[in-house]
């Protein structure tokens, strides 16, 4: 029975042709929409997971409000959108090429009535995490190193040392002519595993999800928008969270902060043995705040087939 979670609706058959450019432009509208709604979380996300603690067990930011508010304070409100091109930018490449090559996957994988097994739609989402890892990577790098920077530029300035401007385009060339172009992909493991995870999580219990909900009048076997909208909040708020302990090693590797680690590993002990088991869910609350509506959003507007809109291509419905 749960090797066949989309059984319910096999009246749709398999589409004859699957089209991949009206899939691509429907996942960079999608995710330029989502982050642009959820960036200023992310950023407080960022800098709750990477705050070092201090002898006495002081810390920068106590909550999500207060790191909010002493972020506004000190950077003023566009200060929340501070690595935001960046991610904006890779945004387009990285959920066009998440929800196009889950959906490819799915395709290929499922069966000519459309039906695809549990274990399938599980071995789409891994791929299409293990796709997009190619260009999450660096964007995430310098996301957070510039998310980051904020609060260092902070510690600096009450320190009374000089502050250095930090821009996007300074930094990548930084990367590029201190470590190569290999330099951008620092913590791709541990990205890797985080977004296949994920994925493998997501995508499978999204469909699930969306499956179980009211359909469109118009005879396309589609779910209504705003399922689709909450069957995006509720899988990406379940696999936020099991994957958090995956995303505070990521953040730290990448970030450059006070604390240097070796590798995935050494990230691990060394934070369980200095912080505790509790340090892997730090920022948790907010990574579910961030991707719950992220991914909600990005699926809903995914769903709208605004790419076969602008190309005159006729709908079809997902596997």
């Amino acid at each position: 029975m749960l090797e066949q979670v989309e059984q319910k609706n096999q009246e749709p058959k398999k589409p004859q042709k699957f089209n991949v450019f009206p899939k691509i432009i429907n996942g960079g509208v999608a995710g330029i929409i989502g982050v642009a709604c959820v960036y200023p979380l992310d950023m407080v996300k960022t800098r709750l997971q990477n705050q070092p603690i201090g002898p006495n067990g002081e810390r920068m930011y106590t909550s999500i409000a207060d790191c909010f508010r002493k972020t506004i304070a000190s950077e003023g409100y566009f200060g929340m959108y501070r690595g935001s091109a960046v991610n904006i930018v890779l945004i387009t490449p990285e959920k066009a090429i998440k929800l196009t090559a889950n959906d490819f996957f799915r395709y290929h994988l499922a069966s000519d009535d459309g039906v695809i097994p549990l274990t399938r739609a599980t071995l789409a989402g891994g791929l299409a995490g293990l796709f997009q890892i190619v260009v999450t990577t660096p964007m995430e790098l310098l996301k957070i190193q510039m998310q980051d920077s904020g609060r260092l530029a902070a510690a600096d300035r009450a320190a009374g040392r000089e502050v250095k401007k930090i821009t996007a385009l300074g930094l990548t060339k930084t990367l590029l002519r201190e470590r190569g172009i290999f330099g951008l992909y620092k913590g791709v493991g541990a990205t890797g595993v985080r977004d296949i995870t994920f994925s493998m999580v997501y995508f499978p219990l999204m469909a699930c999800i969306n499956d179980q909900g009211p359909r469109k009048s118009d005879g396309s076997g589609e779910a209504v928008f705003y399922w689709s909208l909450i069957a995006g909040l509720v899988s990406g708020m379940t696999s936020a969270f099991m994957v958090t302990p995956f995303d505070v090693v990521k953040t730290r590797l990448q970030a450059d902060g006070e604390k240097k680690f070796k590798g995935i590993m050494d990230c691990v002990n060394r934070t369980l043995k200095e912080e505790g088991i509790q340090a892997f869910f730090k920022g948790g609350l907010c990574r579910i705040m961030v991707l719950a509506p992220l991914f909600g959003i990005a699926q809903m507007f995914y769903f709208l087939g605004v790419g076969e809109k602008i190309l005159g291509i006729e709908r079809t419905k997902s596997v």
